[in-house]
């Protein structure tokens, strides 16, 4: 399904009398059921409940994919030479905006053939997306379940992009210009050789920059004010060359929708909400295509129309928005992807879950040719970002990240959200594992300050181990293995400078600074920090020791060799968080970059394991290294499941999912190769008679 895959099936394809009879011996074939089979009976006036668990669910089941499959046929014969297509006899007509012959400029002008596009506030609030079970239609497996999302203020444009605008982006050279378009979509671009818009046919000379407008079986003259038809490519390569040329209204660049915000500003009367109080409020449920284009709440949908129409047609959304349903689905900026409590149905267990991929992009509310269930506010579709549909895009800016879906590539990725806690269950997790940290108790600190300076106690002879036989003494000195491990995968030497990413106390920390010039070290623990900063002044630190119930020893702290006042003078402790990495190297003064950042047991004990190493290619030199060791402990104490690397079962293979292989497909994607890996194994000590044998993984990667 790759843009750029030729591939052709070697099948041979049955005659299309042989097609034409096959639909006809189905077509009898279902209407004898309807009309026959004693499942469906009246019941005695009751009449027959038809949900998931009815077998003549698959009846419901055919008819909305016949649905599906007419309006991505339309797609097709839109694609079609003009000369081998003709309009069906009774196929709906044109919107009464094709004969309107007013202005026939080849240069279209803001104000007179299409409107001006201004930008609408609006206020954030929290979505629960998700259809009931109970609702009485007809619904795909990716439209069941249940997520909050949390939206921030944003502000949109009051109509989807129209060919007009498009024209200035176009005319401009945006197909000529790579620093618009993100790498995949540039190849898809190039290999196309897409010059324009796919639907608009040349009329004048190359260069000339004049254009009609194919429709289905039509070419009709450039109708300037209706919506755009583009790929999500095409969509977000101007909104690069949007935010370039005027300038965001935010603090972040120009982006689409996401499914979440849509749903804020569609019709009140006819959103997510309403219709969870009253299934008239999903508006297809009561009105035939040629009721949806009249009433305050009109709409080009449920083929009320055959075609596209002027973005200013139908009266607005409460927040002042147009089109937010029907004319031309519009691109989001989330990945399809499915709710919390997601499961296949048995007819058609592989209609939703190939395509949880990270590689399908999510359209809403519908186009002039959708009908049926897609035309349902529930509706959750999705296309490849190349794919050609009757869809087009409205500006979004924010102060924001956008509250959008990602899935991440190359594996079954919709694994995490099937799994999902709803947003606000995280959010109190997350505040809980923060509000309630661990690491700040006296206990842990003593623990944590045994673990990073073994010789604490030697003034004592107080062993770090009980001395016995086979007594695991390979497993101290953790925190110097980790930095030394490190050193001895030579990052290349670029600014020579470290970074300790939860450095806890300070011992992988000083080790770093015996090699590097200059060593970044944080924690989320201010414990931890303060401690690591008493060590760093030469200040003799002491703990007590567990031994045996009550009673303790108490002990002072003791550095490694070669940790002189020289080391200690290169590092710079502050209390940190790792999941905002990111932040810190975009604004933290003199943050800066690093030929080797170290990640000790600290990954399955991030809120969001992802935030930190999206990070990693922003903050490594090139030829730097990233040595990561972890456990893969994952307990929802820490991290949400949601953002769980692995450790679990797929949903829907039941295949186990390791969080090691799911490492290694994220860095590979950042940019970083695998160059070690062993086995590390640390003790952490509870009291005299009782340790901690830890076996992490350790795995080094190399910036390419």
């Amino acid at each position: 399904m790759l843009w750029d895959d030729m591939h052709k099936n070697d099948m041979v394809w049955p005659t299309v009398s042989e097609v034409y009879e096959y639909r006809k011996h189905v077509y009898d074939a279902v209407v004898d059921v309807i009309m026959n089979h004693p499942i469906l009976d009246d019941n005695d006036g009751k009449g027959v409940v038809v949900n998931q668990e009815h077998p003549m669910w698959a009846l419901f089941m055919g008819f909305e994919h016949e649905r599906i499959h007419l309006e991505t046929s339309s797609v097709l014969f839109r694609e079609t030479p003009i000369e081998l297509v003709q309009r069906p006899g009774s196929w709906p007509g044109l919107h009464p905006s094709v004969y309107d012959s007013t202005s026939k400029r080849s240069q279209p002008m803001e104000g007179e053939d299409y409107p001006t596009n201004e930008m609408i506030s609006v206020e954030g609030k929290s979505v629960e997306l998700g259809k009931p079970l109970d609702f009485p239609s007809y619904g795909w497996d990716n439209e069941y379940g249940q997520r909050t999302v949390s939206v921030p203020d944003f502000q949109a444009s009051k109509h989807m992009i129209t060919n007009g605008e498009f024209w200035q982006f176009v005319a401009e050279g945006g197909y000529r210009n790579n620093d618009y378009w993100c790498e995949d979509g540039w190849a898809w671009r190039s290999h196309r050789n897409m010059k324009s818009p796919f639907f608009w046919k040349p009329t004048g000379p190359q260069g000339s920059h004049e254009y009609g407008l194919r429709t289905i079986f039509e070419e009709i003259p450039m109708r300037w004010d209706w919506p755009v038809d583009v790929t999500y490519y095409e969509s977000k390569a101007y909104c690069q060359w949007k935010t370039e040329k005027d300038g965001s209204p935010t603090s972040k660049p120009y982006r689409v929708l996401t499914e979440a915000e849509h749903q804020i500003i569609r019709h009140d009367e006819h959103n997510l909400e309403a219709a969870r109080s009253l299934a008239s409020a999903d508006k297809v449920m009561v009105t035939s295509g040629a009721q949806f284009s009249v009433g305050p709440t009109a709409a080009n949908l449920n083929m009320a129309y055959s075609s596209s129409n002027p973005v200013d047609s139908f009266p607005p959304s409460h927040t002042g928005h147009h089109d937010t349903v029907g004319n031309a689905w519009e691109w989001t900026e989330d990945q399809f992807n499915p709710l919390k409590n997601f499961e296949v149905h048995h007819v058609y267990d592989d209609f939703s879950t190939p395509c949880f991929d990270g590689k399908h992009s999510m359209i809403v509310g519908g186009s002039f040719m959708s009908t049926g269930d897609e035309a349902s506010v529930f509706a959750r579709f999705h296309f490849r970002p190349h794919f050609l549909q009757h869809s087009g895009f409205r500006l979004v800016a924010s102060d924001d990240d956008a509250p959008a879906t990602h899935l991440f590539e190359g594996s079954f990725a919709g694994q995490a959200a099937a799994r999902d806690e709803s947003a606000d269950e995280e959010g109190v997790d997350v505040d809980a594992a923060s509000n309630s940290n661990v690491y700040e108790t006296n206990d842990l600190l003593s623990m944590y300050l045994g673990l990073h300076f073994p010789l604490s106690g030697s003034k004592e002879n107080v062993d770090p181990i009980l001395e016995h036989a086979n007594s695991p003494i390979h497993g101290l000195r953790f925190p110097q293995r980790v930095a030394n491990l490190m050193v001895s995968l030579n990052p290349v030497r670029t600014n020579n400078r470290a970074l300790d990413v939860g450095c806890a106390v300070g011992g992988s920390s000083f080790e770093l600074a015996k090699s590097f010039d200059h060593v970044e070290a944080f924690d989320f623990s201010e414990n931890f920090v303060a401690a690591a900063k008493r060590m760093q002044t030469g200040e003799e630190l002491t703990f007590k020791v567990p031994v045996e119930g009550d009673i303790t020893e108490e002990v002072s702290v003791g550095h490694e060799p070669g940790v002189d006042a020289a080391v200690l003078e290169k590092v710079n402790f502050f209390q940190g968080d790792a999941c905002a990495l990111s932040e810190y190297a975009d604004s933290k003064d003199g943050f800066g970059t690093f030929d080797g950042v170290i990640l000790a047991n600290l990954l399955c004990r991030l809120p969001d394991p992802m935030a930190c190493l999206n990070a990693m290619p922003k903050i490594v030199n090139k030829g730097g290294v990233v040595v990561m060791v972890t456990p893969f402990t994952w307990l929802e104490e820490f991290t949400p499941r949601s953002k769980w690397l692995g450790g679990f079962n797929d949903p829907v293979s039941q295949k186990p999912m390791y969080s090691k292989d799911k490492l290694k497909d994220i860095m590979e994607e950042l940019g970083f190769e695998k160059i070690h890996e062993e086995q590390m194994p640390l003790v952490i000590r509870e009291h005299q008679r009782k340790y901690q044998y830890i076996i992490s993984e350790a795995t080094g990667w190399r910036k390419k």
